[in-house]
């Protein structure tokens, strides 16, 4: 597919085609947990452990309760399948999805529907939403950054829908020598968790790229951490190594 300008229209000047292009490819896969999206699949729990934790403690939650969630508005900007908004709405959230691709909308909407789960999913961009003035407790920005086209601008964006007191959730992957070996050679190359080229390590972000625009559009970054995989147990689990895959949480003050 040939690189579309996405500078022209000012509702979707983050978003490149090609990376749009290349998951809706895929998109029949996103609930095959051995299929192109098993990295995801395996790499959930971590996420989704996070968010709850972190969730349940800034807003007063109960993290134990099936329903920890419950009452908090949630973004998950460039949501795929759905992976993490149906486990959001499971424990309660009202969950807004968002995706660029109208494939992977259709596929979440349809997985959603058979799971019994109400949830909001919508073919628009980050700057679409942020024009309409939708506001959110948290934003789920997850795995996203390294497939847009104007990283700063994604951030700026995405923040500015937070509501006061707010926080959003970020994880991408840093660009460091052993990302490149282990995301790319490893995952791509060696062991075929993913198809080649699905990431580009000019486009992965470092922890500072993403505080710039973070603090620039009024929020603070207060935690982070690193993800780690154990090819022993097969299993990914937090760690303090930022090199490869990392999370990190902003709030915005009340």
């Amino acid at each position: 597919m040939s690189h579309v300008d996405n500078t022209e229209n000012t509702g979707n000047r983050t978003v490149d085609q090609e990376e749009v292009a290349r998951f809706s490819a895929m998109a029949a896969e996103w609930w095959d947990p051995t299929g192109k999206f098993r990295p995801l699949h395996k790499f959930s729990p971590v996420r989704i452990a996070y968010i709850k934790e972190y969730a349940a403690a800034h807003f007063g939650l109960d993290e134990r309760s099936p329903k920890a969630l419950e009452g908090l508005r949630i973004l998950d900007i460039g949501c795929g399948g759905g992976l993490l908004s149906e486990p959001m709405a499971r424990m309660g959230a009202t969950m807004v999805g968002a995706d660029p691709s109208p494939v992977n909308i259709n596929v979440a909407k349809i997985h959603a529907e058979q799971s019994g789960l109400d949830i909001d999913y919508r073919c628009q961009t980050a700057e679409e939403l942020a024009a309409a003035g939708e506001k959110f407790d948290i934003v789920l920005n997850m795995e996203v950054v390294e497939h847009v086209a104007d990283v700063p601008l994604f951030m700026e964006t995405t923040a500015s829908m937070v509501k006061p007191g707010g926080l959003m959730f970020v994880a991408t992957l840093n660009r460091t020598l052993k990302a490149y070996t282990l995301a790319i050679v490893g995952a791509e190359y060696v062991l075929r968790w993913l198809p080649k080229g699905t990431h580009d390590y000019n486009k992965f972000v470092t922890p500072d790229e993403l505080r710039e625009p973070i603090e620039k559009a009024g929020m603070e970054v207060y935690e982070d951490c690193g993800v780690s995989y154990n090819p022993l147990l097969d299993r990914w689990s937090r760690s303090r190594d930022l090199d490869v895959n990392y999370m990190i949480i902003a709030r915005r003050p009340a």
